[in-house]
């Protein structure tokens, strides 16, 4: 059964975990509103391309502009089943919209499944819905993970971490278990 979900994402959110993720569940068949607060249905927003390529952290080029299909505006945490949000940069400035904040806690006081990659993580704990949760981020979100009074699991870049209906990933490289197990805590079966 398509279900119908809230992927958030903004300016400099990283290329991959907006548009794998997007695509993916688009794939699948289920309805995805991927919206950015300030932006309407139609707008496009700046994403960049984060790389591993062996300095102590992250390298950053430009990625490609990402069409919103939504407008954050029109959006209400009762008409979704499930909430998605990219990591990247752009999470460093959403946590600061009281209407992401507001909308991240209903999502997490109606127990709906809430799946973050890398950064995202920080929207999460600037709601501060992780306390007695387990989860993985990037690890320089680890801290804030564990100030928020969540577990900070750190797990290969390959890896997943699932709290119940809470599906987090460390970065894109964790693409293929952190769609599969979002995908499974939506219940969505894909049958060979």
């Amino acid at each position: 059964m398509a279900k119908k979900i809230l992927f958030l994402t903004g300016d400099y959110a990283e290329d991959y975990e907006t548009m794998v993720p997007f695509q993916m569940l688009l794939m699948v068949g289920h309805e995805v509103h991927a919206v950015c607060p300030g932006k309407k249905k139609g707008d496009k927003i700046h994403t960049a391309i984060h790389d591993f390529e062996g300095a102590q952290t992250y390298s950053e080029k430009p990625g490609h502009m990402f069409e919103l299909n939504f407008a954050f505006d029109e959006v209400r945490s009762e008409h979704y089943d499930a909430l998605c949000i990219a990591g990247g940069r752009a999470p460093e400035y959403l946590r600061l919209y009281p209407s992401v904040i507001d909308l991240v806690i209903e999502f997490a006081a109606a127990d709906k499944p809430i799946a973050a990659v890398c950064h995202g993580i920080q929207i999460l704990t600037a709601a501060n819905v992780v306390k007695g949760r387990k989860l993985t981020a990037y690890p320089a979100v680890g801290p804030e993970v564990t100030l928020a009074g969540g577990t900070y699991v750190q797990v290969p870049v390959t890896d997943v971490v699932v709290d119940d209906n809470l599906v987090t990933a460390p970065a894109w490289p964790a693409h293929p278990k952190w769609i599969a197990a979002f995908l499974k805590v939506l219940g969505t079966q894909i049958v060979p």
